[in-house]
């Protein structure tokens, strides 16, 4: 596994030599070429200019923000090299919470955090530890790909694992979302609807989290390869709306039952 970020984590004044890994697999992402159907050829993106029309090389496009239509204002490289903050090589450690108090759509993406170097190993262990016991996460800065993100650290297993966390401008306002009413509820359906709730109950780690559409596609690969032409597709079943809900609740909890055995 290859470090993508090498610097340290300080609270107060400990000062902990890391490194930071993703802690995703990308390699088993199936991903397509475009091609032209005449040929396979594929098919190639020319930079050009939309004011004078010719393709420009990689090292005359500069960076521009629209302040207004139309209107930039350019950032050369080393405009943006002048941005000096301190999260460059160390994630500053700014407060601890509790992981609940975070929302689930503050969740981005996650990066595991490794000690760097034997020199790190105390410290980095008794982070994680205090983090363990606590019941805490930290909070910090870090800047990844040329942004400043906010981070939050938590142990897990033997290491730390970190989470890079949207701003709160980056998440739209749920009541924004059409037709949210708050409407009474029949109690006699509530307490089926938690009866069919606690039947389709289990642990997270019991859930099957098989990837069926990717299976699926490079059965479909596999296939074209040996010269298959032919392919099933499922129809897909009807949704229909719910008339009655109480008989609708009570045969969800039937079946539950019978799928548990």
């Amino acid at each position: 596994m290859r470090s993508i970020w090498k610097g340290h984590i300080r609270f107060s004044l400990v000062t902990i030599p890391i490194q930071i890994f993703s802690a995703v697999e990308s390699k088993n992402d199936v991903s397509f070429n475009q091609l032209h159907d005449q040929d396979n050829g594929r098919i190639r993106y020319k930079k050009e200019c939309s004011v004078c029309g010719e393709e420009v090389s990689y090292s005359n496009i500069v960076k521009g923000y629209e302040y207004e239509p139309d209107q930039y204002v350019v950032l050369k490289q080393e405009d943006l090299n002048g941005i000096k903050l301190e999260s460059n090589r160390a994630i500053e450690i700014e407060a601890f919470v509790q992981v609940e108090e975070v929302h689930p759509s503050r969740f981005e993406a996650v990066y595991y955090v490794g000690p760097n170097g034997d020199i790190a190993q105390e410290t980095y262990n008794l982070l994680r530890v205090a983090l363990e016991k606590s019941g805490k996460a930290g909070i910090g800065r870090l800047i990844l790909r040329d942004r400043e993100d906010v981070v939050l650290i938590c142990p897990q297993n033997k290491g730390l694992i970190m989470y890079k966390l949207r701003y709160p401008y980056e998440i739209r306002n749920i009541n924004d979302v059409p037709d949210l009413q708050i409407k009474k509820i029949d109690a006699s359906q509530l307490e089926l609807a938690n009866t069919l709730i606690d039947s389709l109950s289990k642990s997270f780690a019991e859930i099957d989290f098989e990837d069926r559409y990717r299976d699926a596609l490079l059965e479909l690969v596999d296939d074209k390869i040996k010269g298959k032409e032919t392919i099933t597709i499922s129809e897909e079943a009807e949704d229909k709306p719910v008339i009655d809900i109480m008989d609708a609740l009570k045969r969800s909890i039937e079946a539950a039952k019978k799928k548990a055995g």
